[in-house]
């Protein structure tokens, strides 16, 4: 590539994410990966694409909110673009409720997404046993089923999301190569740890998780959620259990036994349909959150011409078509749709630092 307008360093969710925006909209575009596409988090097995509650509304669960919404035409792009199929399917969830109190918030809840939801998405109450052969245990008899929640195959995204900016005429740099160009820095947890050491204050950490998949069809079927525990059914004819939350850890990407044994427990307990399920596969990644809790999206302080898009934690597979679409806006026509709360000025970066490298 002779001249290249905008260089994206990291092959992470957001990092494909924001290529491919750009790249649609015209730009030369250079990725630069160190390990491989999708090596980090995003490379895992679990791809829950599921909304916050609906209530006590802010930036946050608006922007996530239009970007579940955004979530079936936009895989479906990438899908015809790359020829290689994501896994999306929008097939809602299923949440358990432990008594009377969780029973009547969930109700109430009903009302915050109707209004919120705009009538694309339904929350709502029904008996436990609505999904024969797939119902969760609860308590109450009852579970919130809503219509929003979508499940995606992390490793075939982003393997999609790469061969769509190939197709556009991006480059894609597995190694080493030079930064042309504007420059948007999205390298994981480790770019957080950069910058908390190069700024001399903590702006977020990598978190572990651990997670599973085991041989189950349910691919048409909600996915569950309860417990903090996701269970979800892919098109592979598995379900993926996941994930732990490991805030001290040695190793990034090793599972042990007894962690992952724990998961296959809580899951068998709380969807009894998968009690004697074969293990397929175990995974551990390390996820970036930020300090604030939400993505770091925006300009790089002090740094002209250089951007973060970082901070995906739990939600990023969910925001990444929305990250891609502002970001994209940002770099090449400076059109800030960021919310206040994702900028990195938000995080206190405004003193000059090293690259987030």
């Amino acid at each position: 590539m002779a001249t290249v307008d905008v260089t994206v360093i990291g092959g992470g969710i957001f990092g494909l994410a924001v290529a491919e925006a750009c790249a649609d909209r015209g730009a030369r575009v250079r990725l630069i990966e160190s390990r491989a596409i999708g090596a980090g988090s995003s490379g895992g097995l679990v791809g829950a694409l599921a909304p916050h509650v609906p209530e006590s509304w802010n930036d946050k669960k608006a922007f996530q909110l239009e970007s579940l919404l955004m979530g079936e035409a936009y895989w479906a792009r990438i899908a015809a673009l790359s020829g290689i199929d994501p896994g999306y399917a929008r097939t809602g969830r299923l949440q358990p409720l432990a008594d009377e109190a969780a029973l009547d918030l969930a109700r109430s809840r009903a009302e915050g997404a109707r209004e919120l939801w705009r009538g694309r998405a339904e929350w709502r109450v029904v008996p436990a046993g609505s999904f024969p052969g797939w119902s969760p245990h609860s308590p109450s008899g009852f579970v919130v089923h809503d219509t929003l929640s979508a499940r995606i195959a992390p490793r075939r995204a982003a393997a999609a999301l790469a061969g769509a900016i190939r197709v556009h005429g991006g480059e894609i740099v597995l190694g080493e190569a030079r930064a042309e160009g504007r420059v948007v820095w999205a390298t994981g947890y480790e770019g957080l740890a950069a910058l908390s050491a190069a700024l001399g204050r903590d702006t977020g950490t990598g978190v572990k998780g651990q997670s599973l998949s085991v041989r189950h069809e349910a691919a048409r079927l909600p996915q569950i959620f309860g417990d903090g525990l996701h269970l979800i059914p892919h098109d592979d004819g598995t379900v993926a259990i996941g994930s732990s939350t490991e805030r001290h850890w040695d190793q990034p990407d090793t599972t042990d036994a007894e962690t992952v044994e724990g998961l296959r427990k809580r899951a068998v307990g709380l969807c009894p349909a998968l009690d004697g399920a074969a293990v397929v596969e175990r995974w551990a990644g390390v996820r970036p959150r930020a300090q604030s809790r939400a993505p770091v999206l925006g300009p790089w302080p002090d740094r002209p011409g250089h951007y973060i898009a970082n901070g995906g934690f739990k939600i990023g597979l969910g925001v990444a078509p929305m990250v891609g679409v502002a970001m994209a806006a940002l770099v090449l026509e400076d059109e800030d749709r960021i919310p206040p709360g994702f900028r990195p000025d938000a995080l206190g970066l405004g003193r000059k630092g090293e690259s987030p490298r």
